[in-house]
């Protein structure tokens, strides 16, 4: 089997170096060169190595500079598509195309007469760049490509009424959403606060769009643009709101509902604008009063009872209610004033989705105090008598209202009891940790009674309390926040549906994908784009916490999502327990707490088995890496090249953790063997030398 790998290995290698002399020696026979490139990206789609191989022999810098330099322009196009897929295939070779010269020749080449096709191969060439690539937003940024990127988005498709069944205005469209997916991914992933300062003049363009041509080629891409450009940006999000961008948001969403009841299409349509909706005023709140002029609660209400859509279309729309009530008196009343409080009720009790559990019980608290005083006295409300006199008259139509208030004040009743329980188990905790750390006691001792420390926190009764208790306090900071930028590894941009060449514009039957920033360039007339990102955080197990301030632009571009702080001082006896019962951990303190816990484990089997004792991480690699001869000369360690999926988890590694070299080591199974500083070595050698050959 081996040898049968190296003989399709060596012969991988003996094509590309052939193809590469073809390019070399063809250089006035287009059509030859033309085929060559096919070839050559065709190879390195099938065989993960061979982008690396190419790279390596030189002919990822030919390929750009006959990219450049070539007089015909399907030998243009045919490089540029291929730099973008060889790019897309591995980081390498990403990173060593991502510089300001290749940047600046692809501004020339959309901003000179270039023929559509040529032009939308430098967009996807800018797009694969960009991906997941700070460096790559950056330059976009600094060489002046997203000012080209933003004229086209304005020019490209003058007007309003597309007919894509004509041949040119359907180019035109295809480099237009192709300018679209670059954009989105300008900004996200890892935000970009200045590309999004930026990208905000688009807003009354867009506007304009989303006001005269309401069909889903134009709704997707502008949505997503949206959502993305003012995720986690206060400024942007006001600036949003300040030139109309919310009211029109609103106007679509109302035409989609009412559409919704004849076309599915519609409903599913209307969930994308209700994720932007969402977006807009997860971070504010106070904006949820522009909603209320269009009664958009109501419209949510009536969505939300679309049989067609699935659960995590529904949790969207609960979501976006939760945000629309959660500082807002109208929006409040309105859901009363549509039965929404018993939907909500019926969802807590009746479905056995997790996510729309919590949901719902987020709409039922923002409306605790409203449902309180109608439940009360309907006339100490601080409505006027004809608000008052619809109360009494929904009062009467619905024989179950007072039924369902019971139910809901039993449950705010219940959530306030296990608030107040989760507190004083907090205080009591806190004073034992105290103890805990004042200690001073031996290591074998520590790790015992952390293991016990483990098994009690671990108890099935105590767990049950302590997310009850949070739920309130939490949810909103992990569950409930609609974030259309979170930790960076949440995306890794697959850009195959981005292929120019293949010309797709798909609609998804799933619409899974919610606002990612998985751009595509989106082209066949048949199909539409799939450019959601979910604005949703799925994966807490408490809800209602108000977030703490997340730090931005902090070197390495670490994930910042939630830790409490701790008000009295750490030190190495106290931070592994303040760790172990956090319940409010990053994804680097997880990824700390899991790696501790395995070498714990591992250590006391080493105890049970052997009898030894293990200090540190550094004496077992040395105890099972590093043998000596009986004269007691140590042996030389045998050199392993790094592999493509050890270069992954180096990246990966460094995305989540910045420089913790231990950590990275502890949390990803490199092989046996490596250590920190062979991590830090191979990682400075990829970034300060583009051209070094991978190992």
């Amino acid at each position: 089997m081996e040898s049968e790998d190296t003989k399709k290995t060596q012969e991988m290698k003996t094509d590309l170096n052939l193809l590469l002399e073809c390019l070399k020696y063809q250089m006035d026979n287009a059509v030859s060169q033309k085929e060559a490139l096919v070839t050559i990206h065709s190879i390195c789609q099938q065989n993960s190595n061979a982008s690396v191989y190419f790279r390596e022999i030189g002919g990822l810098m030919f390929v750009k500079n006959l990219a450049k330099s070539s007089e015909h322009s399907m030998v243009k196009e045919a490089a540029l598509y291929t730099l973008g897929a060889i790019a897309e295939k591995n980081v390498y070779c990403q990173q060593t195309l991502c510089t300001s010269e290749l940047f600046e020749d692809l501004t020339w080449f959309l901003s000179n007469d270039s023929n559509i096709n040529l032009k939308r191969m430098s967009v996807y060439v800018i797009l694969v760049l960009v991906s997941n690539n700070r460096t790559g937003q950056t330059l976009v940024r600094e060489t002046g490509c997203i000012t080209v990127l933003s004229r086209l988005f304005r020019t490209v498709i003058s007007k309003h009424e597309l007919d894509l069944s004509d041949k040119n205005v359907f180019q035109s469209y295809q480099l237009w959403s192709s300018v679209c997916s670059t954009l989105c991914v300008c900004v996200n992933n890892p935000q970009n606060d200045e590309n999004q300062m930026f990208c905000c003049s688009l807003f009354p363009h867009a506007n304009e769009w989303l006001k005269n041509c309401m069909t889903p080629e134009i709704i997707r891409p502008i949505c997503s643009f949206i959502g993305l450009t003012l995720a986690n940006n206060t400024y942007v999000q006001k600036y949003f709101v300040s030139v109309g961008g919310l009211d029109v948001l609103s106007q679509v969403l109302m035409q989609l509902e009412s559409d919704s009841h004849e076309t599915l299409s519609s409903a599913k349509l209307a969930v994308v604008v209700t994720k932007t909706v969402d977006a807009c005023i997860a971070d504010n709140p106070t904006f949820g009063i522009v909603l209320s002029k269009y009664h958009i609660v109501s419209k949510l209400l009536a969505l939300l009872l679309h049989e067609s859509l699935d659960s995590g279309e529904k949790f969207s729309i609960m979501l976006t209610l939760g945000h629309c009530t959660e500082d807002c008196e109208e929006n409040q009343y309105d859901l009363f004033k549509n039965n929404g409080l018993p939907l909500m009720i019926q969802a807590l009790t009746e479905s056995q989705n997790e996510e729309l559990n919590k949901a719902a019980t987020f709409v039922l608290h923002n409306c605790k105090k409203i449902t309180e005083k109608l439940s009360l006295s309907l006339g100490e409300c601080p409505f006027d008598e004809n608000e008052t006199q619809q109360l009494k008259d929904i009062n009467v139509k619905e024989n179950n209202l007072e039924e369902h208030w019971r139910k809901a004040k039993e449950i705010l009743h219940r959530i306030e009891q296990l608030e107040r329980e989760g507190n004083k188990e907090e205080i009591q905790r806190e004073t034992y940790q105290d103890n805990i750390s004042s200690m001073n006691i031996s290591i074998q001792n520590t790790w015992k009674r952390l293991h016990a420390d483990q098994i009690g926190r671990g108890s099935k009764a105590e767990d049950e309390d302590k997310s009850h208790s949070r739920q309130f306090q939490s949810y909103k900071s992990h569950g409930v926040m609609s974030k259309a930028c979170t930790n960076d590894d949440q995306m890794k941009t697959p850009l195959k549906s981005a292929n120019p060449v293949h010309a797709c514009y798909r609609e998804s039957e799933q619409n899974k994908t919610l606002y990612k920033a998985k751009s595509s360039c989106n082209q066949n007339l048949h199909e539409e784009t799939t450019f959601e990102k979910n604005f949703v955080s799925q994966s807490s197990d408490h809800v209602f916490k108000h977030p703490v301030h997340i730090a931005k632009n902090i070197k390495q571009q670490l994930p910042v999502t939630g830790c409490i702080a701790v008000e009295k001082s750490l030190n190495s006896r106290n931070f592994s327990k303040l760790l172990h019962s956090c319940p409010y951990q990053c994804d680097r303190h997880k990824v700390i707490v899991e790696a501790e816990d395995r070498y714990k484990s591992e250590l006391r089997k080493s105890l049970i088995c052997n009898k030894k004792i293990l200090l540190t991480p550094r004496r077992r690699q040395q105890l099972s890496n590093e043998s000596t001869t009986p004269g007691g000369i140590k042996k030389r360690r045998i050199r392993k090249n790094f592999t493509e999926a050890e270069v992954n988890y180096l990246f990966n590694g460094v995305k989540k953790m910045g420089n913790h070299w231990n950590s990275i080591l502890w949390s990803f199974p490199f092989q046996q063997g490596r250590k920190a500083v062979d991590l830090a070595h191979k990682y400075h050698k990829l970034t300060k030398r583009p051209t070094f050959a991978a190992s």
